[in-house]
């Protein structure tokens, strides 16, 4: 985009892919040109008809009459739902042996369904030659399954230019008075089964705004979350469960979801289909298997009867009441014992095995532990392993182990816990999200991917990204990875802003991974050195690029843009601003300098005044007011590691009363960017460079993560050779610093080795002394760091060699510091 004066970090971001493309190479594709044997999709003055037989499920007409709609956004024209093909026909649908009307194209041998039928959620899409009387060519989508078709005609919406977020982030159409789809078919399904969200601590803000808008988190809520799934091909939800079950709350809503083709489930301390509220409005005794065995056993029943003959997978086990620890200690005998007295209960209401009815055991915090010390459970159960809550896988199961249940990832996009609650802004730099939902595929973690989404906005580019992965892990490559920005942005507001604003989300997700902003405060970098003054450049950098977009953009797409993309530049510039504002207020107060000890609080307090401006701007300005009480979350004035009640105005000083100022804790050294050295790959192990891993830039990963730890690192053995320039002898401290991984191998290791100069490799291991202390302070800092000190360093040029060792580690940087400084 020549006209605007982005910031050189931001050009730099803009990808090779924003140049001009081929148009049309694929088939089934939309374009705005006619191409030899294509489908005229939208012409003007012509009806768009969708055909979908009343024999096929409610959820698939539901799909179709979507598409109806969605069509006409694009065009303009009119649109409509038959069930039978007629003249003018331009798409039909419907299920492999539950449509009549497919059935007989399938008899006819007008469409291939090859490989088709019994396929989970698989689906064809083919431009048809004559399919029906009086259409002479049309799209025919085939599902394997009501979900299949479902997908099918969700793609078409989404290809023609509408985005899965047109009503969540009022995302308009994009229009075109014409449009083509090429000739051909297509065939595509999921990976990942079981691929959804959970709506977790969703107060204030998605409880707020669905009170306000639809007066509860009833059914008129979810239909929304519902189509939200199905338009980013996702089939699984944990619902909302902060003093609420969808169930209870509004009968309509589990109906509305069996009718809609969405899975519900329960979260991972709500066994049995039954939400934590159902057990506090109605339980009787306490939350205890050794204590209240009988009353627990009729509870949970009633959770597998009100499922009925849904689909939906079941979690089984049990934690305390609260999502506590369930026990003191691990308790095997107790959970076994309790597992196999739900499974006899599924067994017994659904007159089926038990095997039969898809189970989940999410093996999170504690659970864990039972696992890690022996306990198992019967092979059809799924093994949902876990994050440590920031983004960071703690388990894997062995690579190539094969089970019936196969496992699955419960991911956090949001938290409330330690060492601190996040959950008001998308802080999830995809690149690390990438990183470890690869490393789940690569160990065949593939049967249920899960993230907690928080409220869900504003977390709409991170979730877009977790449910295209998990549609199948292996097509989103490094190169897809690095692309999805700007062909995201390109489908939110259309190919001429889409790789500026995919730049600019890429630039917001590194800048973002320092810190979270519930753990910034005026501490957080250091006023001296110029620190504040370069993080702070930073962001103000950012959101004047923004703001260029934003000039750009039609009036129409303002509103999505300020909810997709410079809210979260905005408040988290604002953020920043605030606090160096209180950083430099109380400096100078401790200097005696009065004047701009004022001068920089009266700043401050016009900061935290935008911070609520901003939150106005998005609840009452935007989109009408649609998004009342969204954005409620408090965010300013932590102490611990719960939330405020409200926001607080940090702390001022005066010359009279001055603040003490922590000391400095910056440290003298030299920083070498992980990608800066010579990658050396061996042994079946190569390297591969994530650009915008981190604020500081690139990352070095290995591949595949699942090689075998190379216990004697040297020779040929994978390492990368970096060259250095030193100025003075003596002894050294040299750094790695890694991701804030964890040892999803579970051997409590997480190890790389370093050489100087061709001398023998010096292990060092990340996790060294893991405390609950370290883990803290790697996930606040979003890194871990391990040092080796090297006696005898002279001046000049040297050659340090990181040698590769647990392969799951990913490598950040170097630094070089005098030992002792």
């Amino acid at each position: 985009m020549p006209h605007l004066l982005l910031s050189a970090a931001l050009i730099a971001l803009l990808p090779a892919a924003a140049q001009a493309m081929p148009a049309c190479p694929q088939p089934v594709m939309a374009c705005e040109r006619a191409t030899p044997g294509g489908l005229a999709l939208i012409l003007p003055g012509r009806v768009s008809t969708v055909v979908v037989d009343d024999a096929d499920a409610p959820g698939v007409r539901r799909a179709a009459q979507d598409l109806v709609t969605d069509l006409k956004a694009v065009g303009g024209g009119e649109g409509r739902l038959a069930n039978v093909p007629v003249a003018g026909a331009t798409v039909i649908a419907g299920t492999l042996g539950q449509s009549p009307v497919i059935d007989a194209l399938v008899r006819a041998g007008k469409i291939d369904v090859s490989g088709l039928r019994g396929q989970w959620e698989g689906y064809v899409k083919q431009v048809v030659d004559n399919p029906a009387p009086g259409v002479s060519r049309a799209l025919v989508i085939v599902g394997a399954d009501r979900r299949g078709t479902i997908f099918g005609l969700y793609d078409i919406s989404a290809k023609a230019g509408v985005s899965p977020w047109t009503w969540w982030a009022d995302v308009p159409a994009q229009r075109h008075p014409s449009l083509y789809l090429t000739a051909g078919r297509v065939a595509d399904h999921p990976v990942v089964k079981y691929r959804g969200i959970f709506i977790n601590d969703e107060e204030p803000g998605f409880g707020g705004w669905a009170r306000a808008t639809f007066g509860g988190v009833n059914h008129r809520a979810y239909e929304k979350v519902f189509t939200l799934l199905l338009r980013s091909k996702a089939n699984f939800l944990w619902p909302a469960m902060w003093g609420k079950s969808l169930w209870e709350d509004d009968p309509a809503s589990a109906p509305l979801a069996q009718e809609m083709g969405v899975l519900l489930g329960t979260s991972h301390h709500e066994p049995m289909q039954r939400a934590q509220a159902d057990w506090k409005r109605e339980g009787s005794g306490p939350w205890d298997y050794t204590k209240n065995a009988p009353a627990l056993r009729t509870f949970w029943r009633k959770g597998i009867e009100r499922r009925g003959k849904a689909e939906d997978p079941v979690t089984i086990g049990m934690r305390g009441d609260g999502d506590e620890p369930m026990t003191e200690g691990t308790a095997i005998d107790l959970l076994q014992g309790i597992v196999a007295d739900q499974r006899s209960i599924i067994a017994d209401v659904t007159q089926r095995p038990a095997a039969e009815t898809p189970q989940v055991w999410a093996l999170y915090k504690e659970v864990q532990d039972y696992y890690d010390k022996g306990m198992r459970v019967p092979d059809d159960v799924t093994l949902l392993f876990a994050d440590d809550n920031w983004g960071n896988i703690r388990r894997l199961p062995p690579p190539g182990q094969t089970r019936a249940g196969g496992a699955g990832v419960y991911y956090h996009f949001d938290y409330v816990g330690g060492p601190r609650n996040y959950k008001w802004l998308d802080t999830n730099a995809v690149p690390r999200v990438w990183q470890q939902m690869r490393m789940a595929s690569d160990y065949g973690a593939d049967r249920l991917w899960i993230v907690n989404v928080g409220d869900l906005k504003p977390m709409e580019y991170a979730t877009s990204f977790f449910l295209a992965m998990a549609w199948d892990p292996a097509r989103m490559d490094l190169a897809a990875m690095q692309a999805y920005p700007a062909r995201w942005a390109t489908q939110q507001f259309g190919p001429a802003q889409g790789p500026a604003i995919g730049a600019l989300l890429t630039r917001y997700g590194q800048l973002a991974s320092r810190r979270k902003p519930e753990l910034i405060d005026a501490t957080t970098y250091d006023l001296p050195s110029g620190e504040w003054a370069r993080v702070l450049a930073e962001w103000n950098a950012l959101d004047g690029d923004a703001r260029q977009v934003e000039a750009t953009l039609p009036a129409a797409r303002r509103d999505a843009y300020y909810e997709l993309v410079l809210h979260r530049i905005e408040a988290m510039t604002n953020l920043h601003r605030l606090y160096h504002a209180v950083a430099a207020n109380r400096a100078a107060a401790s200097a005696g300098d009065g004047a701009t000890a004022e001068r920089m609080a009266q700043a401050a307090r016009g900061f935290f005044a935008r911070d609520a401006a901003i939150r106005h701007r998005y609840e009452v300005e935007m989109a009408g007011g649609k998004w009342t009480s969204m954005m409620a979350q408090t965010h300013i004035g932590y102490t611990g590691w719960q939330q405020p009640d409200t926001d607080t105005m940090p702390a001022l000083a005066t010359v009279a009363k001055p603040l003490p100022l922590p000391a400095s804790t910056l440290r003298a050294a030299q920083t070498i960017a992980a990608d800066s050295g010579r990658a050396v790959d061996g042994g079946g192990v190569r390297w591969q460079r994530v650009a915008g891993f981190t604020a500081a830039g690139a990352a070095m990963i290995a591949t595949p993560t699942t090689a075998p730890a190379i216990e004697r690192p040297g020779g040929a053995s994978p390492h990368i050779v970096y060259d250095v320039r030193w100025d003075r002898a003596g002894p050294m401290t040299l750094g790695v610093v890694a991701a804030p991984g964890l040892d999803a191998r579970g051997n409590g290791k997480h190890r790389v080795a370093i050489s100087i100069d061709g001398g023998a490799p010096v292990m060092l291991d990340l996790m060294a002394g893991e405390t609950a202390e370290t883990w803290e302070r790697s996930v606040i800092e979003n890194r871990r760091v391990a040092t080796t000190t090297l006696p005898a360093v002279t001046a000049g040029r040297h050659r340090i060699t990181l040698w590769l060792v647990d392969p799951e580690v990913v490598i950040q940087g170097l630094t070089l510091s005098p030992a002792g400084s």
